[in-house]
């Protein structure tokens, strides 16, 4: 683990030099790299969202599209299209912006439902399907879309299928007074991205989510995982719960949590913090809920008070020879 925490000590300080006083969002966006899931940034306007996504993107030495996601966009344009070639008299096909170890899809709710579909696939199966014909992504492959709050103007919602496939949700939300004068006095005169040199590669990547994917998940955190899940589908106050790529999501992303903290093994306490980042897109509220004034995070947090924690998941393994934190 010691060549991960390495690599990840050097991302978050290149990323943080552009970012500031963001840490904990910072963390939480390279957890979802190293478990090889997409990241949605949801925010106002202004708040830094398409500056992390290209901050992550310029720090690993890798292809990197930007998609910018308006009403005309194409379905073609994001996937690819064939190509009639008038001299070879064949079709060619020419990729869209997805093939890239990283994809930025800036204000990805802009755009219609039906070109918003055509991520369904890559961000699921690594591969994009046109004229019948397959062609496999890069890996790693990670989309990092932002998306701006349903009540602004000229915004569609995600479909429930496409929130389903982004691991984690994030929100970046306004800079503490110190970092917000840090950034006036470091940013006002040029583009801190201008600066940013990769700290590692996509290959690098490759190796880390590799290691991450070894880590260790014992039966109690397991079960613990599928109770919360489990009691998402069962609350009175969701008309929508978690899925079973909801819990496989947050068993990976626990596992790469786990292993920025210098351990080979989950403990619950990493499942408890990724609960409303990786469930909290998900979860759909009743009407009279929702008209209560009640949010999916209160949900969540109503969940992680009820579902008791198994004190078995504290071990690094089925010996249960070493206690976690």
């Amino acid at each position: 683990m010691g060549a991960l925490e390495d690599v990840a000590a050097r991302l978050q300080k290149s990323i943080e030099h552009v970012i500031e006083g963001k840490s904990e969002v910072v963390r939480s966006a390279l957890t979802v790299l190293l478990a090889g899931g997409h990241l949605l940034i949801e925010d106002v306007p202004g708040v830094g969202k398409t500056m992390l996504s290209k901050a992550l993107a310029r720090s690993i030495d890798g292809t990197v599209r930007r998609i910018q996601f308006t009403p005309d966009l194409l379905p073609s344009d994001v996937t690819g299209v064939s190509i009639f070639n008038q001299s070879t008299r064949q079709f060619e096909f020419r990729p869209g912006g997805v093939f890239a170890n990283i994809v930025v899809g800036d204000e990805i709710n802009r755009a219609s439902p039906k070109t918003q579909s055509a991520l369904l696939e890559c961000m699921e199966e690594r591969q994009v399907t046109v004229d019948n014909s397959t062609y496999y992504l890069d890996d790693p492959f990670m989309v990092i879309a932002t998306q701006n709050p349903i009540e602004m103007e000229g915004t569609y919602p995600l479909p429930e299928a496409q929130r389903d496939r982004f691991m984690a949700r994030l929100s970046m939300g306004y800079p503490i007074e110190r970092a917000e004068l840090a950034m006036l006095d470091s940013h006002a005169g040029r583009d801190p991205l201008a600066d940013l040199e990769p700290v590692t590669d996509a290959s690098e990547v490759a190796k880390m989510a590799s290691l991450v994917s070894e880590v260790f998940v014992s039966q109690g955190v397991q079960r613990y995982v599928i109770s919360l899940v489990t009691a998402t589908r069962q609350s009175g106050e969701l008309r929508l719960g978690a899925s079973p790529r909801a819990a496989l999501h947050l068993v990976r992303a626990a596992k790469a949590h786990a292993a920025l903290d210098r351990r080979e093994y989950v403990i619950p306490d990493d499942v408890q913090r990724l609960v409303l980042p990786v469930l909290g897109h998900r979860v759909l509220m009743t009407p009279d809920a929702a008209m209560g004034g009640r949010r999916n995070e209160d949900v969540l947090r109503s969940v992680l008070e009820h579902v008791p924690v198994p004190e078995s998941g504290r071990e690094p393994g089925p010996q249960n020879i070493a206690p976690g934190r």
